[in-house]
């Protein structure tokens, strides 16, 4: 366990800073609640994930690299998205493997760099603060976080000690919702069948909430329930172990939170 308050550089994602701010307030307080100093640098970007997934390597290494600089000061990175920290912590040395003035850089930051989760459980050792939340809860492994993090009890680990809040596991847990980034721009309608499978298999667990780690796989769920006529909230899990649900409401049913018709 850390004995000094280790400085952590919160990654906010461009999802996060866009559409959802209090996703990166609830991940700041989580962090602070387990005693961690942390800054938000402001001249953060996009960890350069859409230019990498549709083949534009050069202008993903100059993404990284700018990432790199601002943020290679810190003891920590850390990301309230499996698929952000994914990109920086696997991603980011593929990219610059061949670069010698990056490569070393490009790794340091690599090994630092986490999802938020698993930080707290998994490097703080930090078990979860005083919440509440009155609900009955499934959970959805985003693909990058749970494929390239290993990112899966963490995040029930620290949701079983929310007061009021019960979970229930899917079968599709672990099956992609259909976001994939640029992939539901490119195949529109593959990708709005699997999210159909996710949201059947949600209403499935007659749970009355949909919690989960990445926005984008949120911001999909949550809009094609909403279209559906169904009645399942859906809630960055950060904003239920921090407390801060009160502030927002759920995903598809506030304004320009990306889950609009």
């Amino acid at each position: 366990m850390i004995q000094q308050a280790p400085h952590v550089g919160l990654f906010a994602t461009c999802l996060v800073d866009l559409m959802r701010p209090t996703v990166g307030f609830a991940a700041a307080k989580l962090l602070e609640d387990a005693g961690c100093r942390v800054d938000v640098p402001m001249d953060q970007t996009c960890c350069g994930q859409p230019a990498y997934n549709s083949g534009d390597t050069g202008e993903a290494r100059a993404i990284a690299k700018h990432v790199i600089a601002a943020f290679e000061g810190f003891d920590y990175v850390v990301a309230p998205s499996g698929s952000c920290a994914g990109t920086l912590r696997v991603h980011y040395p593929q990219l610059l493997k061949d670069d010698a003035a990056w490569a070393a850089r490009a790794e340091a930051l690599a090994q630092k760099t986490h999802e938020l989760f698993s930080f707290l459980t998994d490097v703080l050792n930090w078990m979860g603060g005083e919440a509440r939340y009155d609900a009955t809860a499934t959970y959805h492994d985003s693909c990058s976080g749970l494929r390239e993090l290993g990112i899966k009890q963490q995040p029930r680990t620290l949701l079983a000690g929310v007061e009021g809040l019960e979970l229930k596991e899917s079968r599709e847990a672990e099956a992609c919702c259909g976001f994939g980034g640029l992939f539901c721009v490119k195949y529109p309608d593959i990708s709005e069948r699997i999210v159909d499978v996710k949201t059947a298999d949600l209403e499935a667990t007659g749970a009355d909430t949909l919690l989960g780690g990445d926005l984008g796989c949120l911001m999909n769920i949550a809009g094609r329930l909403k279209r559906q006529g169904s009645a399942v909230k859906v809630r960055h899990a950060a904003e239920v172990l921090a407390g801060m649900t009160g502030e927002v409401p759920p995903l598809g049913e506030g304004k320009n939170d990306g889950a609009e018709d």
